[in-house]
């Protein structure tokens, strides 16, 4: 599949594993939006705390670790706030390039034990948070928040996982970025 590039940088991450869970979350992300997957480019950077505290501080002046982060090719803001964020459009190619996602594995893991829930659970939800904020979905204010968590909620329960947001599992240090003129792995 060519949709998901993915750069493991911290041995920590297992790249079969994630490549299976990460190449599911995705491409379920971007159907249920009714995107074709194979017209798509998204980079995955399987980083550490270290690494995505660099990220953060570079491109949101927070110089702390998070779990995702993500930078999206395209601004696609909704036209109102609540509304769906028009969708992307594709290049000279054919291709719709959505971006750049960083997750650190040990953040990820914390969350995972804090919060009572398996690791690729958890994983999942992450990377379908990061593709959705690729397509603009963000979640600043009240009514963004609610399309943007009761889509992450309705794309999980069609993986079969649970409904993050039923037990006090807020994404709060999910983030998007403005997009880099290179990305976290250098290739845009």
């Amino acid at each position: 599949m060519d949709t998901l590039d993915i750069v493991i940088e911290a041995p920590i991450w297992e790249a079969d594993p994630l490549t299976a869970l990460a190449t599911a979350a995705v491409r379920a992300a971007l159907h249920h939006v009714h995107i074709d997957p194979d017209d798509c480019e998204v980079t995955l950077l399987a980083c550490d705390d270290t690494r995505i505290a660099e990220l953060n501080a570079e491109f949101r002046g927070k110089p702390t670790p998070t779990n995702v982060l993500s930078w999206p090719a395209q601004s696609l803001a909704p036209p109102a706030e609540g509304q769906t964020p028009p969708a992307p459009e594709a290049g000279f190619d054919g291709m719709i390039e959505l971006g750049d996602i960083a997750l650190s594995y040990d953040t990820c893991a914390r969350e995972a034990v804090e919060s009572g829930k398996p690791f690729a659970d958890h994983l999942t939800h992450l990377i379908v948070h990061g593709v959705l904020h690729l397509l603009g979905y963000d979640h600043e204010t009240d009514g963004d928040a609610a399309l943007m968590e009761g889509l992450e909620v309705e794309i999980l329960g069609n993986l079969g996982l649970d409904d993050p947001y039923n037990a006090d599992d807020k994404i709060t240090g999910a983030t998007v970025a403005p997009f880099p003129k290179t990305g976290p792995n250098g290739r845009h």
